[in-house]
């Protein structure tokens, strides 16, 4: 009896220990699905609800010196994201461990030559950022404005808060958060010569023109002469506040910042830019970020190039830098 009920006993442990492991998996594995996608961004909950952590400011934005001192940067960050369909608005997911918003607030702080930055954005977001600036390492302030109907009131609520001595302002959607500092100073050199600038790429989609029904094609477009714009979008503050001066009175709608300007019949200097200064506005464009492979990303800044002048490299070819690469998991 006593050899039996010593079997039966050690059976009925194995048992008790195989059903212990399979509950504490099943756990996990509901965990991950409930609080996470499949490109490991989160999804539910607040979108950030503690204050960040004092930041150390060492990434490669203090690399590069500024070719403009005392410049404003308005940072776009109140659009609602309802392409991504994540139930929040695009710029609080997470990405590589916090909010898209974050990494790009800490790369415009951490840059040489700037002022501010003026952070649009909605009055309860503000909470978990109004510390960040504390710590910046060449005395960059944070203020806030309120985000407005269209992107153009945004834009002029951001204008409104900045110094008014300003020499430059730089526009820059914070759901971009793969910018360059090099591009950064690169399109803020040229709009102190040319009064304004906007980032972009050469167009290399074939581009078709349609039928007013979009039906049937009419015609392929030169593509030699198209470029994709993206921002920053670098304006002198007299330019632009006379731009909206116009746009207030003669009710101009405009979908970007220089567009203001060229209704002014002013020049806009194209500034070449990357091509994976991508905008994160789907789905999609978070999971390219997030597993963006180190084939496409391994061309770093050397002595010779860009990081080294802040210029682009020689015939506006697009290069990565290890900022990017760090967001992007590399």
């Amino acid at each position: 009896f006593e050899i039996a009920w010593t079997h039966h006993r050690g059976r009925w442990s194995s048992f008790r220990l195989a059903m212990l492991r399979f509950v504490a998996l099943a756990l996990l594995a509901c965990g991950a699905t409930a609080w996470t996608s499949p490109s490991g961004l989160r999804l539910f909950g607040k979108p950030h609800t503690r204050a960040p952590s004092p930041r150390s400011f060492s990434t490669p934005s203090m690399a590069l010196e500024s070719p403009v001192k005392d410049f404003s940067v308005i940072l776009l960050a109140g659009g609602v994201g309802s392409r991504m369909k994540a139930g929040m608005p695009k710029q609080f997911l997470e990405l590589r461990g916090k909010p898209v918003l974050m990494h790009t607030l800490e790369l415009f702080l951490g840059l040489d030559g700037v002022k501010e930055v003026v952070l649009v954005v909605a009055p309860e977001y503000r909470d978990d950022f109004k510390g960040l600036a504390d710590s910046a390492p060449n005395g960059a302030k944070l203020v806030f404005a309120d985000p407005g109907k269209e992107r153009q009131d945004s834009v002029s609520n951001g204008l409104d808060a900045s110094h008014a001595e300003a020499p430059l302002v730089c526009i820059h959607d914070a759901a971009r958060p793969l910018v360059t500092p090099a591009e950064i100073f690169s399109v803020l050199r040229d709009a102190m010569e040319h009064g304004a600038a906007v980032l972009g790429v050469p167009m290399k989609a074939t581009v078709k023109e349609a039928t007013p029904d979009g039906e049937f094609v009419v015609k392929t477009v030169d593509r030699s002469l198209l470029w994709e714009v993206q921002t920053p979008q670098v304006i002198k503050p007299s330019l632009l506040r006379e731009g909206f001066k116009k746009a207030n009175e003669l009710n101009w709608q405009v979908t970007d910042d220089v567009s203001i300007i060229e209704q002014l019949g002013l020049p806009v200097k194209l500034t070449a830019g990357e091509y994976t200064n991508i905008k994160l506005t789907t789905p999609d464009d978070m999971q390219v970020c997030d597993r963006w492979g180190a084939k496409s990303m391994t061309r770093l800044f050397g002595g010779t190039g860009t990081q080294a002048t802040g210029r682009p490299p020689a015939g506006g070819q697009p290069m990565r830098t290890a900022y990017a690469d760090s967001l992007c998991g590399q």
